[in-house]
């Protein structure tokens, strides 16, 4: 392994526990078995080769490996997140955990944090995945890590039940095998994507659904085989303007959006500002958007190449409501030094109803929602009928199960 030329006076323990005593100051680490998992495991035998020690442990996340288009398809994910998932899963001495996205590192973390009477195994899809997986694992001390080749969908039954699933791959659904793997009062933690936007859930059972205990918005890679995502790339000016659609529900002319750009847009501001640091006002406007039960989608920009036509909040993850031929995207506008307020900028025929509509929405949720505990999240039985009285908000329907989004005082 290269060392980058500022830390070649550093050994490995030394930069580790460097990263350790930040997530401990940063509020990421509290349980000390965490603590003393990511100050054991070295990060770094996980890495590829010619990574400096200085990214190895960076709180950041490691491309692992990478798809033919260049995309990553595998990666040690960021430390705060892994702390983070380790410990929304409530592990203890002697527990069995099954882990969904296999990079060998995080399993290590969970090998420490359940002991020598503890099981973990971990599963991918990807052979070579696998392989590095066992190698870094082996390196490390960790062969008891039983590792295994196949997909994640199906989990993995001869070593259940577990007392948590942890799923380390972005997927817009939960395959069966997760859930009937778990013990009564096991935690299923999953990166789960909703329209577009994928937050980390600790689900638990509850009856014949699950009900998230915990959600904080995050990214991974995206799950492969069976399970992966349906998204929908409409490129409305090549790859410079896309809008994706991650709703099975959701049908736009793709023609007529594409020609609603050749048109001038309407735009309009709200009374609505917020600080750019602010991270949870954007997580939460972000959910609210797209938790209403009408069309919607992200749209994804390149700045430089789309000056002058679209100047969307989020140029990766911008939130946009849709009808047939028309959108309206979430903007901002700069009041001051600290100070933004938040408007919406819409192109097509219905441009105008559907920018007034969403500037009514962003209203509604800052005087209702901003601050707040966020919504209620469960997830379903695909085909299960829920009672208008339960006051869900959105319903986001997959192959297995049917997404439910709440949030307090609103109803369908």
């Amino acid at each position: 392994m290269s060392v980058s030329p500022d830390v070649q006076d550093h050994v490995p323990e030394r930069v580790r526990q460097q990263l350790v005593d930040q997530l401990i100051a940063r509020g990421w680490i509290k349980q000390p078995a965490v603590a003393a998992a990511f100050t054991a495991v070295p990060r770094h035998l996980f890495a590829p080769d010619g990574t400096s020690l200085e990214a190895a442990y960076a709180n950041d996340t490691v491309v692992t490996r990478r798809g033919p288009d260049g995309k990553a398809t595998s990666s040690i994910s960021a430390p705060w997140l892994q702390a983070y998932m380790i410990e929304t899963a409530r592990l203890k001495p002697g527990a069995r955990v099954l882990e969904i996205g296999s990079g060998g590192y995080n399993a290590a973390l969970l090998a420490e944090v359940v002991g020598a009477a503890g099981t973990v195994v971990t599963v991918d899809i990807d052979a070579q995945v696998v392989a590095n997986a066992r190698t870094g694992l082996v390196r490390a001390g960790y062969p008891q890590v039983k590792v295994i080749c196949a997909d994640g969908e199906h989990g993995y039954a001869d070593a259940g039940p577990y007392d948590a699933v942890i799923v380390t791959v972005e997927t817009s659904d939960v395959p069966p095998a997760w859930i009937q793997q778990l013990a009564p009062d096991g935690v299923l933690v999953i990166p789960l994507r909703m329209r577009g936007h994928t937050r980390c859930l600790t689900l638990q059972t509850d009856g014949d659904h699950l009900v998230a205990a915990a959600a904080l918005q995050c990214g991974f890679v995206s799950m492969q085989g069976h399970g992966r995502d349906p998204v929908r790339r409409v490129p409305l000016r090549g790859d410079d303007a896309v809008l994706v659609l991650d709703d099975p529900t959701t049908h736009v002319d793709e023609d007529a959006l594409r020609a609603a750009l050749d048109k001038p847009g309407v735009q309009q501001w709200s009374t609505v500002t917020v600080a750019l640091d602010d991270g949870s006002a954007f997580e939460s406007v972000h959910l609210w958007l797209a938790s209403q039960p009408r069309p919607y989608g992200i749209l994804t920009v390149d700045r430089e190449k789309t000056v002058g036509l679209l100047d969307p909040q989020d140029r990766f993850f911008c939130p946009t409501l849709l009808t047939d031929d028309s959108f309206a995207y979430l903007t901002l506008q700069k009041q001051d030094a600290e100070t933004w307020r938040f408007g919406a900028h819409g192109y097509g025929p219905a441009a105008g109803t559907l920018v007034a509509d969403l500037v009514d929405l962003l209203t509604v949720w800052d005087e209702q929602h901003r601050g707040g505990s966020g919504p209620l999240i469960t997830v379903h039985p695909a085909g299960t009928r829920l009672p208008e009285s339960s006051g869900l908000q959105l319903l986001v329907p997959r192959r297995y199960t049917t997404t439910a989004i709440t949030w307090p005082g609103h109803k369908l």
